[in-house]
């Protein structure tokens, strides 16, 4: 399967959204915020095949993030989290690099099928 990093600074959302995704198989790593999530795709050299991030974090939020690994890592798929509709507003410019901006709360079906369809696009075209 899939090799997911997690960046979100709550712990309850960081571990349900964890839980959910691994429930389709997919290897997850998490981290707090956006410079430890950095951090680590720089250690494992962008091996992973999607981020999923909160938009607002403290140290480095999740634009900043997306940004970053977009830049360094361009073959990672980007999805976005907020609960917010300002963060949102600001998520819009990044079309670009981000598949898409999940808006919480959401269910577990919703996270789960969010990330099977950034997954998918990335797929091979027969």
């Amino acid at each position: 399967m899939s090799r997911v990093l997690i960046a979100d600074d709550e712990d309850s959302m960081r571990t349900l959204v964890a839980r959910a995704i691994a429930m389709d198989g997919h290897e997850i790593v998490t981290a707090q915020d956006g410079a430890e999530a950095l951090d680590i795709l720089t250690r494992e050299n962008g091996a992973f095949d999607l981020l999923l991030t909160d938009i607002q974090m403290p140290i480095m939020d999740g634009i900043a993030l997306a940004l970053s690994a977009a830049r360094d890592f361009p073959d990672l798929i980007i999805l976005l989290m907020t609960g917010f509709a300002h963060q949102r507003e600001r998520a819009s410019n990044l079309n670009a690099i981000a598949h898409d901006v999940i808006t919480k709360p959401f269910s577990v079906a919703d996270i789960r099928t969010a990330v099977a369809d950034a997954l998918a696009s990335k797929a091979p075209k027969a």
